[in-house]
Formats: C-alpha cells, structure tokens, sequence
C-alpha cells in the first residue's frame, strides 16, 4: 500500500503523527506538506492528494486541517473520491468496510494526537467487506460517472 499524506496549516502536528505511524506500519508514503505556520488554502493540499488516489498513483490519501471538513469537501470533488471526515473509531472501521473509503480526512482541533493515531491504523488496516455495500458503493460511482 502507498498513501498520500497532507496537511494545511493546521493540522502539521498531526500530519507528523501519522507519518511516524506509517513509518512503524512499514507503508509507504508521499508526504505532500505543507511546512509551514502561516495561513495557506487546504485545497491546495487535498486536490493534489485526492488526484493522486484518484489516478492510481497511491492507494489511499490522508487530510489533516483544522477541523477535517474543509480538506474532506475539496477532496470530494475529485471523481472517484470517497473521503470520510473521521473522528472517532468506529467511524474510521465502519468507513472502510462499508463504503470503502479511499481518503480520510481528520481535524487537529477536533482531535488529539493519540486519538488521530488510532482512527488512522483503524482506517488503514479495515478491508472492504463488499457484498451488499458493493451495491450502494456502486451507485455513487454511477451517479457520479453520469454527471460528470
């Protein structure tokens, strides 16, 4: 697996956490920034991550910014995107295995660290369960392939 990982200004703290995870998780990654402590535009960030995935470059794609949902809805308009603004566990396990979610988006002022952690080897480590999922799954990327 590869992922690509980002962040915008406000959430570097936890983008470094989740690289260390991918780290002793052995998975391979593309960290797309950003490095710095002013103000920048998340979707500078999640578009470039969400093409990434969306293209086959990597596998999965990771968002970090302030509360999650600016990067989750930027990177949702990528065709082929079905990123989850995660916060807690069951979410990050459900996400994957229901509606096999291809970036996760978290919030560094919504979560901490050890939290953020947990959701991503969660979200990282659930297969898909397919089946009847597939079916709902499917039709997005219906709707989606006639609308665009």
């Amino acid at each position: 697996m590869k992922v690509a990982i980002a962040s915008d200004h406000g959430g570097i703290n936890i983008r470094k956490e989740i690289i260390s995870l991918l780290e002793e998780l052995n998975i391979e990654y593309d960290d797309m920034g950003c490095e710095c402590d002013t103000s920048v535009d998340y979707p500078d960030y999640a578009l470039p991550v969400a093409e990434k995935v969306a293209n086959g470059e990597v596998d999965r794609g990771i968002l970090i910014c302030g509360t999650g949902i600016g990067m989750s809805i930027a990177a949702n308009k990528v065709k082929g995107i079905r990123c989850a603004l995660v916060h807690d566990m069951f979410s990050a396990q459900a996400t994957r295995e229901h509606n096999d979610s291809n970036v996760l988006s978290m919030g560094e002022r919504v979560i901490g660290p050890g939290l953020a952690r947990e959701i991503a080897k969660i979200w990282l480590t659930t297969e898909y369960q397919g089946g009847r999922h597939a079916t709902r799954v499917g039709k997005i990327s219906e709707y989606e392939n006639e609308h665009n």
